[in-house]
């Protein structure tokens, strides 16, 4: 197949927007949750932690991004990411908490997207700083599926 025939690349925007909305796609069931935390890998998942994780994961490496473009080392998280639950994370997801994520996810979506939107070529693939090229970890940010996937689409 020659190159003109092949669809274009995903830009890392995309990327991002893409899975937020196949998140939200998956949450917009979960109020339909039976309270039973799903086991996958070692970990226990429930909606909320699927969405707290999704967040959380959006929020730490656009940190990075925005301190590596200032010129300074991004601080480290402390969080336990998915190897700890809350007893929030065990709440019953509500048509209320359905709402927020959509807001707060889509809301760090586009973040995302404005910013990655505001760099050149250059900037996305030689990024500044240690780690990642920022095309990269916007890459690296559509695995956040996996925190959704593992709770996957109720009835």
């Amino acid at each position: 197949m020659n190159d003109s025939a092949q669809e274009p690349l995903e830009s890392p925007a995309e990327a991002v927007v893409a899975m937020v909305d196949h998140v939200l796609g998956l949450a917009a069931t979960w109020t339909a949750w039976d309270g039973e935390p799903t086991h996958v890998d070692d970990r226990v998942y429930t909606p909320h932690k699927a969405i707290r994780r999704v967040a959380d994961h959006l929020v730490d490496h656009l940190a990075e991004l925005e301190a590596r473009l200032v010129g300074e080392r991004p601080q480290p998280d402390h969080w336990h990411a998915s190897a700890s639950t809350t007893a929030a994370d065990l709440a019953p997801f509500t048509r209320e908490d359905l709402d927020e994520a959509r807001s707060r996810l889509t809301r760090l979506a586009r973040m995302w997207a404005n910013r990655l939107g505001a760099l050149t070529e250059e900037q996305l693939d030689n990024s500044p700083g240690e780690g990642w090229s920022f095309r990269e970890l916007a890459l690296h940010l559509k695995g956040s599926t996996y925190y959704a996937d593992a709770v996957g689409k109720l009835a």
